[in-house]
């Protein structure tokens, strides 16, 4: 398993490396890092606006490959991920949004997934009574639901709660407030923060797990093991959770792992309503203001996650799959 898993990875970090370096040139093909001062009033000389970009390594009249081997070695000897048009390091930029973005999509996703992994096996469970019905008809609700109109909602949820309690119980922009101190309030602080844009996500997300284990489960309840299970004793319910459950929960897994790197980057509209500054609004800001070193970081770290969320998939499918784990 260590060995399998070891042999995945080196893959994906060869797929990671070829596909940032491709990025690297696009982005040097498109964006350009002049159009940042060529919009200042009154906007500098050319050749004022080319000697404060040398030093950033975006000078667009040098030639590319010398570029290129100087931003891939300050990668590999200094993890410099190079600078923006301004001069301000993507290094930070990244490491700070990463962690804006994982404290909001990490906790929606858990609550998603477990939300609608346990309502597909109640209503496949139920099919065709009223539980079943009735979430079935929230689920189609949510799917055909925006993220702007869930959101939107969840604000007026929260403003409603906060008139009625006479106080702010839920903050609806930004992750935190500034000058909070102490462990327990600050833990407080971004519980009230996150508690909204986290409910907007869940709702729009919940429903696509909820019918796909839903669907699943159902395929596997009639199967052949799961009648021979029953006739050897078994209530239906228990030989829906000892052995249809495992099987159809496999493909729902698999599902939720390669999302990873899509509910990070699209989590932008959420991220704009609420304020808060993460990967999703970096990553569309970097092609608005010309960003090269800041669009190509963003690429590797969405490369990034979607070798993790390989690599979890297949740990998902392994751990759930016997036959797997005997092949």
């Amino acid at each position: 398993m260590i060995k399998y898993v070891l042999r995945k990875l080196a893959s994906w970090t060869l797929m990671i490396f070829i596909a940032t370096n491709i990025t690297y040139f696009l982005a040097n093909m498109f964006l350009d890092p002049r159009a940042r001062y060529m919009e200042m009033k009154p906007p500098p000389k050319e050749e004022v606006i080319l000697a404060k970009l040398q030093p950033l390594n975006l000078n667009p009249t040098e030639s590319i490959f010398v570029r290129w081997w100087r931003w891939i070695s300050g990668i590999f000897t200094q993890w410099d991920w190079g600078k923006d048009p301004m001069g301000v390091p993507v290094n930070g930029e990244i490491a700070y949004r990463i962690w804006v973005s994982a404290e909001l999509v990490i906790g929606a996703t858990i609550i998603a997934t477990i939300l609608g992994i346990s309502l597909g096996i109640y209503t496949a469970s139920r099919q065709y009574k009223f539980a079943d019905r009735f979430w079935q008809g929230v689920s189609i609700v949510a799917l055909n639901l925006h993220v702007i109109v869930a959101s939107m909602l969840v604000v007026f949820l929260a403003l409603w709660i906060n008139k009625k309690a006479g106080t702010t119980v839920f903050y609806v922009t930004g992750a935190a407030n500034i000058g909070v101190e102490g462990t327990w309030h600050k833990f407080l602080d971004a519980l009230r923060h996150v508690a909204m844009p986290t409910l907007a996500l869940v709702m729009v997300s919940f429903a696509g797990t909820h019918m796909l284990q839903r669907s699943l489960l159902l395929d596997n309840i009639n199967a052949d093991y799961v009648r021979t299970a029953r006739a050897k004793g078994l209530t239906r319910h228990a030989a829906i959770r000892k052995h249809a459950m495992r099987t159809s929960i496999i493909p729902v897994a698999t599902q939720i792992a390669f999302s990873i790197p899509g509910i990070f980057g699209g989590a932008i509209l959420t991220e704009t309503i609420f304020a808060w500054n993460g990967m999703g609004k970096y990553s569309v800001a970097t092609i608005t203001t010309n960003n090269i070193h800041g669009l190509v970081a963003a690429s590797a770290f969405g490369a990034l996650l979607t070798a993790i969320g390989a690599t979890l998939a297949d740990i998902a499918v392994v751990a759930l799959d016997p036959r797997v784990r005997v092949s």
